[in-house]
C-alpha cells in the first residue's frame, strides 16, 4: 500500500517508492539519506501539520510537513513493530 509519509502511523515501516519534487528537492533529501528504495520507519509526528520524525540508517531525522507529504512510501503489510498493542 502506497501512502505519503504523513499518512503513515507511528511504528510503521516501509520503502520510499516515490519522491514528488524537482531535482533540487530530491538533492536536499538525498543529503539526509532519503531517496527512492531506502527503508524507513516512522517514529512520530506532531498533530496538525507538524514535523515527522523517521528512522533511516539507524539515524533519526525530522522532516517538515511540506516535505513529508511529497514522500510516498510503500508500507509493509505485516506489522511486527508494535508488540503488546
Amino acid at each position: 500500500m502506497n501512502v505519503s509519509l504523513v499518512e503513515m502511523k507511528a511504528g510503521q515501516s516501509g520503502i520510499i517508492s516515490l519522491i514528488r519534487g524537482g531535482p533540487g528537492f530530491t538533492a536536499k533529501l538525498n543529503q539526509i539519506g532519503l531517496r527512492e528504495g531506502k527503508r524507513i520507519k516512522k517514529i512520530s509526528s506532531i498533530f496538525k501539520r507538524g514535523p515527522v520524525t523517521i528512522n533511516v540508517d539507524n539515524f533519526q531525522v525530522a522532516v517538515g510537513y511540506g516535505k513529508a507529504i511529497r514522500i510516498v512510501v510503500e508500507v509493509d503489510n505485516i506489522e511486527t513493530n508494535s508488540p503488546g498493542r
